[in-house]
């Protein structure tokens, strides 16, 4: 059986419909699952503006039922089941909300780093949403969370280790380490300070060595300085 949403029987109208080639102009007729569409005019490959895969940030079959997705629709999934993850994870913290409060700063320094320093976001905003889930002794409770939640949600196997690798990283990573660990833990370094200084706003020496001596990005480390030294005097 086909899902509902791949089989055109189910399709009602609109299913089919015209959209302008973004090069010349011609009209290219698409389906409504067609991720991509060659211009008959000028040859011209586009991707369809009105593509909804939605599920297919968490469906294991969604290799097989969408076929070989182009790059920029991968990367779009990646970030659907960012989403997923940020939902799941606040249903996990409940009430608790200093550390929701949290994970949402972490990743969005992360994703702010992350795109400055071409580390792999899917992974980093997983992790950022991820790494305070449990607040258990030692790192082996919280990463067992965090598998169950992404495996839950349909990641691939390798996207799930590495997650869970990153999280389990108790104290801060070391020149050498992959780009992926300096990103989540300058994102996490950043997010503390913001929260440090809503609680101390007076506290502008401890917030000006932090920013100079415990960042490991370039990045970070100038988002950090924006953020929290200029016009600090």
């Amino acid at each position: 059986m086909k899902c509902p949403g791949q089989d055109s029987q189910y399709w009602k109208p609109g299913a089919i419909f015209e959209v302008k080639c973004p090069k010349c102009g011609a009209e290219v007729e698409f389906f409504k699952d067609d991720p991509t569409r060659k211009c008959p005019a000028c040859g011209h490959r586009f991707l369809n503006p009105d593509l909804d895969f939605g599920c297919a940030s968490y469906c294991p079959y969604a290799e097989q039922c969408i076929g070989n997705l182009p790059p920029e629709l991968l990367a779009q999934r990646e970030n659907l089941l960012k989403d997923r993850v940020a939902i799941e994870v606040k249903r996990h913290l409940k009430k608790d909300f200093k550390k929701v409060g949290h994970a949402i700063r972490v990743a969005r320094y992360a994703e702010q780093i992350g795109r400055e320093e071409g580390g792999n976001l899917a992974v980093i905003l997983c992790a950022a949403y991820l790494q305070d889930i449990e607040s258990g002794p030692g790192s082996e409770k919280k990463t067992s969370v965090a598998r169950e939640i992404l495996t839950k949600l349909g990641a691939k196997e390798a996207l799930v280790d590495e997650v869970c690798d990153l999280i389990s990283h108790d104290h801060g990573p070391g020149p050498d380490d992959p780009v992926n660990l300096k990103v989540l833990y300058d994102a996490d370094v950043i997010a503390k300070l913001e929260e440090k200084m809503k609680e101390k706003p007076d506290d502008n020496k401890e917030l000006t060595r932090v920013v100079k001596t415990s960042l490991l990005t370039e990045s970070g480390r100038a988002l950090a300085e924006k953020r929290f030294v200029e016009g600090k005097g």
